[in-house]
């Protein structure tokens, strides 16, 4: 991938990808959680923290493990990067070691993608991933990465043949997710993670960071059209997998019901019964505290008579599972009235009324 004159120079870029590896994401995630972002992305903020999304991720560990890459360079001396990547010489600026870790350079920023496209190592690739997902908690970079191109160059790698390059990548996806304008580009692979999520190995670490890239896309009612046929997908995962992936999945769920536009898709999905069961004292405090979150925008929604009519002629679908008289649901939420958490007697309280 690539020119091969940039092969030999890579010993002078592993030393600066190794630095930045671990400098960029505990100060980035601060800066972020602290609200660096402009108005739009603060607004999608205080959305998702009233439905329960919005993900960001730091990769990587800083720790320097024996024979790591961060290892080995360590003791290097950090060479500054010319505005051409492939130009890097030994006598460049030396001056990146002393800057801070917030502010990368655009140059930085291009040596990185195009390392990313040069190297032939998978484990290299899955480095730069890291390095470039760490840099993504820094709206500045957001940015800089979108104007370089690099959305593209970091997505083209969902389809490598490493595991762990397509889980570096999806994790560097959702961090630049949290920029709209980078949304706008981003929105085309959403119908390639539905299907790695449907691959995937159910609880698996690609599968999770698949669905906090999709919780990001789904903060905003722009792009949620995308995953309207993918409900049954969410549905059937929520009734089979562990607590963690169910929170995730409920995350996106929560997201898409807040829009009144796809009530109806989501009704009319095909969904398994035991969905209902998940409405029990039995159920960890954070599913059921999204999963009656996510039955609250439901049932806030009012069909015309004819819409009931038809959908009960569907007994599959989560309007019967959940929704229609018949449903458990409706000897199931009183119940919950007694329930230890506090949380959880007050969203049940809300989703009644």
């Amino acid at each position: 991938m690539g020119d091969g004159s940039v092969v030999p120079k890579l010993g002078n870029m592993k030393a600066v990808l190794g630095i930045l590896a671990g400098a960029g994401a505990s100060y980035g995630l601060y800066k972020l959680v602290r609200g660096i972002g402009g108005n739009a992305e603060k607004k999608n903020r205080m959305k998702m923290e009233r439905s329960g999304g919005l993900d960001i991720r730091a990769t990587g560990d800083a720790r320097l493990e024996p024979g790591s890459l961060m290892a080995k360079v360590s003791g290097f001396n950090v060479v500054g990067v010319p505005k051409t990547p492939s130009q890097v010489t030994a006598e460049a600026s030396k001056d990146l070691i002393t800057k801070s870790p917030d502010c990368l350079e655009p140059r930085h920023i291009g040596m990185l993608l195009s390392l990313l496209q040069s190297s032939p190592n998978f484990s290299e690739r899955s480095q730069v991933l890291i390095t470039l997902g760490n840099s993504a908690a820094f709206t500045t970079n957001q940015d800089l990465i979108r104007e370089f191109g690099g959305l593209h160059i970091i997505a083209g790698f969902l389809t490598d043949t490493s595991a762990d390059v397509r889980l570096q990548t999806l994790n560097a996806m959702n961090n630049l997710s949290m920029n709209i304008r980078n949304q706008q580009q981003l929105k085309v692979y959403i119908p390639r993670v539905l299907e790695m999520i449907e691959m995937s190995p159910v609880n698996s670490e690609l599968q999770l960071a698949a669905l906090r890239f999709l919780t990001n896309m789904s903060v905003t009612d722009e792009h949620q059209h995308l995953m309207r046929h993918s409900v049954n997908l969410f549905l059937s995962l929520l009734v089979v997998s562990n607590e963690v992936t169910q929170v995730q999945v409920l995350k996106v769920l929560v997201n898409l019901s807040s829009n009144p536009d796809m009530i109806e898709d989501i009704v009319q999905a095909q969904a398994p019964a035991s969905v209902v069961l998940l409405c029990d004292c039995c159920t960890s405090v954070p599913v059921l505290l999204r999963l009656l979150a996510f039955v609250g925008n439901l049932r806030a929604w009012t069909p015309s008579a004819q819409v009931v009519e038809a959908l009960r002629w569907r007994p599959d679908s989560l309007f019967c599972v959940l929704l229609d008289e018949s449903s458990q649901l409706h000897h199931r939420l009183p119940l919950l009235l007694h329930h230890p958490d506090p949380e959880v007697k007050a969203q049940v309280a809300r989703t009644l009324t």
